[in-house]
Order: structure tokens, then C-alpha cells, then sequence
């Protein structure tokens, strides 16, 4: 017999919303919060109890979930004008899964402890997709037996639950994750283009991608809408430059050359600059078949 319970989820965005829907659908009293009246009305219809004030959403609750899109927000959420930390009851847990500093995490981690409150950093990865179907990672550190605790709700949105030590381990991991994301990006554009020079066919160089040593998850994830040429973003060119500069800041920090970092984060400059921030972080496909000197005309032509 399972057992249910109830908590909160505060940020209610593209990925957040679809993670709390799987908790409430696994039959645990889901109460969410978020600014947008928007994504509070589509929670509703998901199953979630919405409150209009931060205070009533955590009441009663044992855990916390927060996903939110910086350190802005999560430095405002849970110490600022939010003050979500000092809201919560001693002997609760914080379970954080987004993607922002190592600095900021930490300020979060020393007011919890001061707090009494356990707080698990768990950024997940994966994509809204990943989080409606429930097969998202969490890489998760903090404290091992609040992770524990939790993983009975934490298993309604993701697939496995990696704990990793008992400070900032989950974000520097969630961090290089995302670069390798990254670079992947930029290594896909230029040798898609490089095929496109070579005569090779759209279709069939993207069939030989994915169905080669280099067809890793996110490669075969991102064929079909490249086959389409759709670059409707489910992770944007803009979220991630934002990622990149928190890499560049946490390798700089502990001196870890990343050159290759550096490269990805100007050619993400370069699309946003141009345009194209909005789109699909895998719009350096475009981005680089532009400075290769293929017309619009010769992009489609495949």
C-alpha cells in the first residue's frame, strides 16, 4: 500500500506544472502556487489545490518543491520578498530542481540549515515531454536520508534518483550535463552542414546520425523535428546561454579551462543576437549552415 502525502509545488512552468500533475495523479495532495493566474488555472484543471498566497500553498505541507527559471527567482523565492524558507516549518524538506549558481544554492543551503529544514538540490534533466511521461533524472544532493523520504514522490516524475553527496554535487552535475547538451548542439550543426556541402541528402544524414555511434538519447530525440526543420523551442537558444554562463562561471571558479564552453556560449550569443534566442537551443543547426553560405532555398532543399 502506497502512502500519500501532502505536499507543495511552488513554480508552475513548463516543467514544473507537468511534475506536480504526476504527483497529484499518483494520488498525493498536491497544493501549487505560481505568479502567472495562467499556468494557477491550468494546475487547477491538472488536479493541483492552488493558493493565491505562497504561506497557505505550504501549509501543512512536509515537502516543498520549487522550480523556477534563475537565481533571481530562486534567491527572491526562498530568501527575498518571497522569504518561502522562513515560511516553511522546521523539520520539512525543500526540494529545489532547477538550474541556477553554485553560489546561490549555497545561500539557500545556510538559510535552510539555520532553519531546521533539510533541503535537497535536484535539478532534473530531461525536457517537458520527459516530465509529462515521468522519465525525467533527478541528480540530487543534500541531505541522503531527506532523499530517502522522499523518493516516493519524487518517482511520480522521475525515472531514478542519482544522490551524490550532501552539498552542491547535484548542480555542478545538472551543469556539466547541460554543457555536454550543449556542445552537442554545436557539434550536430556543423556536421549536418558539413554533410549538406558534401551532397549528402537531409533525411539520410539524419537517419545516419541517429543510427550511429554518436546517436546518443538527445540526438535521436532531436531528428524528427530536424527532419521537419522545426525549431519550436522546448529548451530555448536563451535558457541556454543562460545555462552556459552559469558553467563558465562554476569551471572559472574552480579553475576548469572550458574553451569548448566559451565557443558554444558565443555561438548562442550570435543567435540571440540574430534574432533566434526563442527558438530550440538546436538552432545552431541553422546558425551554421548561415555561416557555411546556404540560402534559406538550399536549407530546405534536402
Amino acid at each position: 500500500m502506497t502512502t500519500t502525502q501532502k505536499v507543495a509545488w511552488v513554480g508552475l512552468g513548463k516543467l514544473g506544472l507537468p511534475m506536480a500533475a504526476r504527483i497529484a495523479a499518483a494520488g498525493h495532495a498536491v497544493q501549487g502556487f505560481d505568479l502567472s493566474a495562467e499556468r494557477m488555472a491550468l494546475a487547477e484543471q491538472a488536479g493541483l489545490v492552488v493558493h493565491d498566497d505562497l504561506a497557505s500553498a505550504i501549509d501543512g505541507c512536509s515537502l516543498v518543491l520549487v522550480s523556477i527559471p534563475d537565481d533571481r527567482a530562486l534567491l527572491g523565492l526562498c530568501l527575498g520578498a518571497g522569504d518561502l524558507v522562513a515560511k516553511m516549518a522546521p523539520g520539512t524538506t525543500l526540494i529545489e530542481t532547477s538550474t541556477v549558481s553554485i553560489q546561490a544554492s549555497a545561500q539557500v543551503a545556510r538559510a535552510a540549515e539555520a532553519r531546521g529544514i533539510a533541503y535537497l538540490r535536484s535539478p532534473v534533466s530531461g525536457n517537458p515531454v520527459a516530465a509529462e511521461a515521468g522519465t525525467l533524472s533527478a541528480m540530487v544532493s543534500g541531505p541522503q536520508e531527506a532523499l530517502e523520504a522522499a523518493v516516493p514522490v519524487m518517482q511520480s516524475f522521475t525515472k531514478a534518483q542519482y544522490w551524490l553527496g550532501d552539498e552542491e554535487q547535484g548542480r555542478y552535475a545538472k551543469l556539466a550535463i547541460n554543457l555536454m547538451i550543449a556542445v552537442s548542439a554545436g557539434m550536430l550543426g556543423e556536421a549536418l552542414t558539413m554533410a549538406r556541402k558534401g551532397n549528402i541528402e537531409w533525411d539520410a544524414m539524419l537517419e545516419l546520425v541517429a543510427d550511429s555511434a554518436v546517436g546518443s538519447p538527445m540526438v535521436q530525440y532531436k531528428v524528427p523535428p530536424l527532419r521537419e526543420r522545426d525549431f519550436t523551442s522546448t529548451f530555448s537558444a536563451a535558457q541556454m546561454a543562460k545555462d552556459l554562463d552559469l558553467i563558465l562561471g562554476c569551471a572559472h571558479g574552480d579553475g576548469v579551462p572550458v574553451p569548448l564552453a566559451a565557443q558554444m556560449r558565443e555561438a548562442y550569443t550570435s543567435l540571440i543576437g540574430t534574432g533566434h534566442g526563442e527558438e530550440d537551443y538546436i538552432a545552431t543547426v541553422h546558425h551554421t549552415e548561415r555561416l557555411a553560405g546556404l540560402s534559406a532555398v538550399e536549407r530546405k532543399r534536402g
